[in-house]
């Protein structure tokens, strides 16, 4: 077990050091980061694990990875120095500006098409924050890999996080001008199949069975799916998009992503009284208690962005 009292908060740099190469995986990418060299930051970390009495991190000579007692520690390192970044500012509230490190990951259309030209603003009320943005739409593990907050779409399959549920994104069916003057417009579940409509087919794993175009079921608040033909099958977002503006077929997306398009007329919303599912949109968290000033602006700030496409 890890000893505790044995470290003095009036020495916070060896914690600070220890976070940044567990969350970059190396002594010398942490150290460029914090700007020392990298036998200081080596001599840091192994000056803390002798004051804590245990190993924190495994050392190879291609990568530095947290030890068992190292992950347990490194939750706690991250909630004292927000404690401290707290303390500092507590009388202050909004006189101080928000300083230090955040690091976020967002959904990568999302990120592309709502809150990275939104961001400008951001940054500019708050010049002294360093935002790192991971944009992928892979299950990040926030601890493991030092993100302070996640957006994501969809369910929360770890229960040991802490989600806020920001509210539902709203989509959309929507088809290019080009593929109804070939194949008409719908007006009803009846004309994709009378009209012989064309769906393009998305799915993370390709070869996986198409899912269907979703609709409402009734009023219970079910869904269903009607099965539609189509030869195309992706599995990225961008691509359905855009092969969707290619007039390959019809495609079921978030408001969110395609607005510029219908707005332009690029694309035009069909089945309006049918729309699929929403989905869930929420921001995660590893702990509760002992979030920082800046994650909390950035959280608010990103909830304020996405409202106009909630429902």
């Amino acid at each position: 077990m890890i000893q505790s009292g044995r470290v003095k908060l009036h020495n916070l740099e060896p914690i600070l050091i220890f976070i940044r190469v567990a969350e970059m995986g190396s002594f010398t990418r942490a150290a460029d980061s914090l700007g020392i060299q990298k036998g200081r930051a080596s001599t840091a970390v192994r000056k803390l694990e002798e004051d804590v009495g245990v190993r924190l991190l495994h050392r190879t000579t291609r990568s530095v990875q947290l030890t068992e007692d190292g992950r347990a520690y490194h939750a706690r390192a991250r909630d004292i120095l927000a404690n401290v970044d707290d303390l500092q500012s507590m009388f202050a509230k909004d006189r101080v500006a928000l300083r230090g490190r955040l690091r976020v990951d967002l959904p990568t259309e999302l990120a592309r098409t709502t809150i990275i030209p939104a961001l400008p603003e951001f940054m500019a009320s708050h010049p002294e924050l360093e935002l790192e943005i991971s944009s992928t739409d892979r299950q990040v593990d926030l601890v493991q890999e030092g993100f302070d907050c996640v957006l994501r779409i969809g369910p929360i399959g770890d229960e040991t996080l802490i989600a806020r549920r920001l509210g539902r994104l709203r989509m959309v069916n929507a088809a290019s001008p080009i593929y109804m003057a070939r194949h008409g417009i719908p007006q009803t579940l009846e004309d994709l199949q009378l009209q012989t409509h064309r769906a393009i087919h998305y799915s993370r794993t390709l070869g996986a069975k198409p899912y269907g175009w979703e609709y409402p079921d009734g009023s219970g608040g079910d869904f269903a799916t009607l099965p539609l033909p189509g030869a195309l099958h992706v599995n990225s977002v961008q691509t359905y998009e855009a092969a969707g503006l290619a007039g390959m077929g019809l495609i079921q997306a978030a408001y969110s992503g395609i607005r510029q398009h219908l707005e332009s007329g690029a694309l035009v919303e069909i089945l309006p009284d049918f729309r699929p599912e929403p989905l869930d949109v929420s921001l995660v968290v590893a702990h509760r208690q002992n979030l920082s000033r800046r994650v909390r602006a950035f959280m608010g700030w990103i909830e304020e962005v996405l409202r106009p496409y909630l429902e």
